[in-house]
């Protein structure tokens, strides 16, 4: 018999992959149902990408400041909070999350997110003043976190999308509807605002007719429909081998994360909504006792910082503003030179997914905070060399665009990816769905401090911002090299080790797992995985759940 986890579940993926089908684009037609469920789902992705990149460009059009006047309000911190408002209520909403989707579902949670989104859409269309876009951004935020947890809303790709599609219809296209000087017509702004309910409402009506969770059904102890989901989903009935295989990962998983809980708050387990509020509160207080825990929550929540501090949505926020500094003369190159940024980035994204796993975590976040951080650095020097006549330096003023397209590309097959795999991995199993939120919720503060510092940064420190950002982005490397474990294909006892958790929470989740993998038939005596001695014991319920 084998001794660990990882050759169970290496023989479970390979009977897995077997009946699946092929692998590649043939794997993407086989599997149609499956690839059409989460292009759709990925939508939530789209919608965010191209909020985040819309906003900056609309503060830039005359027909914007003559309807809503932004200028009024006389400090930059304000009108940073213009843009940065947003976040706030995305971090809100993330928090709200965990609560309605335990609740309602991810699909009625989703109709939900939509909802509140839509509504923060139509303030801001309805603005007359900075206090409909304070009101309408936070509301859209709100929205924009509760989806943000639901659907995958990290999938880069999509996320990339977004802001490229964003940066050419809003910067490239709607800009010249009415002229682009005074008396500009309205229509100029608030068409790349109303459309982005567009992609929300298809979501939000498209999700009604998409089947529940499967995963939502078992911890309702709905496991018939669970079952006859998978099938559907899998266009196969329930007797197939594939769809059995399926359906036993996700009772397994179920069970895992119950027993988990139940062995280590068993006191918070009984009927009562107080109970229910207790054990998710020293749940996640565990995380910061537990000394092992706590370093990981700290990778977590540093990894967040140094991705959001690198500078990414200062200059996906305000790229017409830094490109007109970097002396582009005229509204229209300035935003043509954010729309190649928006290509560049999109199209790093996508093979993101295949290198990272060849070449490790590290290697390439550390390549990619050396690359931002040296494009940050040149661009100051030449900010500082030439920013005070970029008239006569025309030449000087491209090579800074480009070095700033050099940074978005460094971000988009590093950072961008890179930092969501990093913070799923270092967490052991029964945590692991915390951890992300605690690293989740980290992304969403440090994005509102970035949206709200970047106004006044550039207004005391000029040329100092990118000198800032790149540093930013090499302490990040360190932190990286000195501080961050290479998470590619480390066991959970592995990355026990090497968290130096001494009371060894991977062990016992790796028992508790082995334990129920064999008694639900996943891990068979010639492949299963045998559990360690001197490993926690398996919980005194015998496996059994309340389902």
């Amino acid at each position: 018999m084998v001794t660990t986890i990882a050759q169970g579940e290496k023989a479970l993926s390979q009977r897995r992959a077997r009946l699946a089908g092929p692998s590649g684009v043939k794997g993407l037609i086989y599997n149609f149902r499956i690839f059409s469920i989460a292009v759709f789902a990925s939508l939530g992705g789209f919608v965010y990408g191209y909020n985040q990149g819309m906003f900056g460009q609309i503060l830039n059009m005359a027909s914007f400041s003559e309807t809503v006047h932004p200028d009024s309000i006389s400090d930059p911190v304000s009108r940073g909070l213009l843009t940065a408002i947003l976040e706030l209520g995305a971090w809100l909403g993330v928090l709200i999350n965990g609560l309605l989707a335990d609740r309602l579902g991810r699909k009625y949670a989703t109709v939900a997110g939509v909802f509140v989104f839509v509504v923060g859409v139509i303030v801001q269309a309805c603005a007359k003043g900075p206090d409909y876009i304070y009101a309408g951004r936070f509301v859209t935020g709100l929205g924009v976190g509760t989806l943000s947890m639901i659907v995958p809303l990290y999938d880069l790709p999509s996320s990339g999308l977004g802001v490229f599609s964003d940066q050419w219809e809003t910067g490239y296209g709607t800009n010249y509807i009415g002229g682009t000087g005074p008396g500009q017509s309205d229509a100029a702004w608030l068409i790349p605002i109303c459309i982005q309910i567009a992609p929300a409402l298809v979501l939000g009506v498209g999700i009604l007719f998409m089947p529940p969770s499967p995963r939502w059904l078992m911890s309702r102890g709905r496991e018939d429909e669970c079952l006859a989901v998978i099938a559907k989903i899998r266009s196969s009935p329930p007797e197939n081998e594939l769809v059995q295989l399926e359906y036993l990962e996700v009772k397994a998983q179920h069970r895992f994360e119950v027993e988990t809980s139940k062995a280590r708050f068993p006191q918070y387990h009984a009927p009562g909504f107080m109970n229910e509020v207790k054990l998710g509160f020293y749940e996640y207080l565990s995380l910061l006792s537990n000394r092992s825990l706590f370093k990981r929550v700290v990778v977590a929540v540093f990894i967040m910082v140094f991705q959001q501090w690198s500078g990414v949505n200062a200059i996906l926020y305000y790229a017409a503003f830094i490109f007109q500094d970097l002396g582009l003369t005229g509204n229209t190159t300035s935003l043509l030179a954010s729309g190649v940024g928006g290509i560049l980035m999109f199209v790093a994204t996508i093979p993101a997914v295949l290198y990272i796993d060849q070449f490790g975590r590290k290697p390439v976040l550390i390549a990619g905070a050396i690359g931002m951080g040296i494009s940050h650095i040149i661009v100051a020097a030449l900010y500082g060399s030439f920013g005070n006549n970029w008239e006569a330096h025309s030449a000087a003023g491209w090579v800074a665009v480009v070095f700033v397209w050099i940074y978005e590309i460094n971000f988009g097959y590093s950072w961008g990816p890179g930092s969501w795999v990093v913070v799923a991995e270092v967490f052991p199993l029964g945590v692991r769905a915390k951890g992300i939120s605690i690293g989740a919720s980290s992304n969403w503060l440090n994005n509102f401090a970035i949206g709200q510092a970047t106004p006044p940064m550039v207004t005391t420190m000029n040329y100092g911002t990118f000198i800032f950002f790149g540093l930013i982005c090499f302490i990040g490397g360190l932190f990286i090299y000195f501080v961050v474990p290479e998470t590619r294909n480390l066991t959970l006892e592995e990355m026990d080790e090497v968290f130096g958790d001494e009371a060894g929470n991977a062990i016992e989740d790796r028992n508790r797992l082995v334990q129920i993998y064999t008694e639900l038939g996943l891990f068979n005596a010639g492949d299963g995985a045998e559990v360690e001695k001197g490993g926690a014991e398996h919980g005194d319920d015998g496996g059994k759940t309340d389902n």
